[in-house]
């Protein structure tokens, strides 16, 4: 009867963080500049010669991406975090399977949460735009996922 208990303990144990062992605690942020060339850091201390460029952020951390070139002004945008799709179906596996301790866990880590904007891009515009050194740059069209279409077997 210990046995099963103490087995039974061990496993909610091993499976109490789901969120944060099938998402992780990181992420992955795109940013992109418009000049290319543009010098881009963050409110977290990273930097990018030129973009665009990959930077790994802890889930939990929210920061600014700045980008600056000589004839541009400069500019920012803001990285927030969300709950994402993902992380609702990892903390529901914790109420499943993991309990308080797993829901904590991905709480306190972040597991659950997912960056807006990614990617994140940063439109400078020139100082003056008639100066041919420095163009105007438009804005770059994004396109929303196009939805994963699913094929329906047929008999």
């Amino acid at each position: 009867m210990y046995f099963k208990i103490a087995t039974f303990a061990a496993l909610a144990a091993a499976v109490s963080s789901c969120g944060s062992i099938s998402r992780g605690t990181s992420e992955s942020v795109v940013i992109s500049a418009l000049p290319n060339d543009a010098k881009v850091t963050t409110s977290m201390g990273h930097s990018c010669p030129q973009s665009p460029c990959t930077i790994k952020v802890e889930r939990k951390a929210e920061f600014t991406v700045f980008a600056e070139k000589e004839g541009y002004k400069s500019g920012r945008v803001d990285v927030k975090t969300k709950v994402s799709d993902g992380g609702v179906a990892g903390f529901a596996g914790n109420i499943l399977v993991g309990g308080i301790i797993g829901m904590g866990v991905d709480a306190a880590t972040g597991a659950a949460l997912d960056h807006y904007p990614n990617p994140a891009y940063v439109v400078l515009e020139p100082v003056d735009p008639k100066n041919p050194k420095t163009p105007v740059i438009p804005n770059p069209v994004i396109e929303p996922p196009k939805p994963k279409k699913t094929e329906t077997p047929t008999a």
